[in-house]
């Protein structure tokens, strides 16, 4: 298994029960996808540093869980083809390197 984050934008014209909707409709497919640990974090409604889709605002919501490459794939399809989602991203979490340990232990 493999650590991912995504961070994804909801429109900011949706209600507390529309987004509510939204951010378990997302967490309920990577369930059955088989992800497993999803830490999800409300980040609230944020100004954009650039219009989107013609919204200068927008709600951010981060996702922290563990699984594998496919499941990402239906997730940011599903996201692609939403209307609610204005921007999405999904990053790969990589542990330290052994060269990396190796460089810190050299500088000291």
């Amino acid at each position: 298994m493999t650590a991912y984050e995504t961070m994804y934008i909801l429109r900011p014209d949706l209600g507390e029960e529309q987004l509510d909707q939204a951010i378990n409709k997302y967490q309920d497919l990577l369930k059955e996808q088989g992800v497993e640990d999803i830490d999800t974090q409300h980040r609230g409604k944020r100004r954009l540093a650039y219009e989107i889709q013609n919204f200068r605002e927008g709600v951010y919501i981060q996702m922290n869980y563990n699984g594998q490459g496919h499941a990402i794939a239906k997730l940011e399809r599903e996201m692609r083809i939403s209307e609610q989602v204005i921007r999405y991203l999904t990053l790969k979490h990589e542990g330290p390197t052994a060269n990396a340990d190796e460089d810190e232990s050299d500088s000291e």
